[in-house]
C-alpha cells in the first residue's frame, strides 16, 4: 500500500491518472502530448517512462502490449483496497 501513496504523492502521476481516467489506454507518445498540450508539463518522454513505471509499480496502471505498441490502463483496485480498509463514514456529517 506504501507504494500506493507514493504513487499519488507526486502532481504529475496524478495527473497522468487524471488523463488515464479521460481516455484509457494511452501509448507512451499519447500522453507525453496531452501532458505538454493540456498541462503545459514539456517532460522528456524518459521522466514520463519513469513515472509510468512507478504507477506500474503501485499497481495502479496496467501494460498491454500490441505489436511494438505499449497501451497503459488505469487500475483502480489499489484505491479500492484503501477505501475498504478505511471506509468513508457518512454518519455525522
Amino acid at each position: 500500500m506504501g507504494d500506493v501513496f507514493k504513487a499519488l504523492a507526486d502532481p504529475t502521476r496524478r495527473t497522468i491518472l487524471d488523463e488515464l481516467t479521460e481516455r484509457d489506454g494511452q501509448t507512451l507518445f499519447e500522453i507525453c502530448v496531452r501532458l505538454a498540450n493540456r498541462h503545459h508539463l514539456n517532460l522528456s518522454r524518459q521522466a514520463i517512462s519513469q513515472h509510468l513505471t512507478v504507477l506500474e509499480e503501485a499497481g495502479m496502471i496496467t501494460i498491454r502490449r500490441q505489436g511494438r505498441y505499449k497501451f497503459h490502463h488505469l487500475d483502480t483496485t489499489p484505491l479500492a483496497t484503501i477505501f475498504e480498509r478505511w471506509p468513508i463514514n457518512r454518519e455525522g456529517q
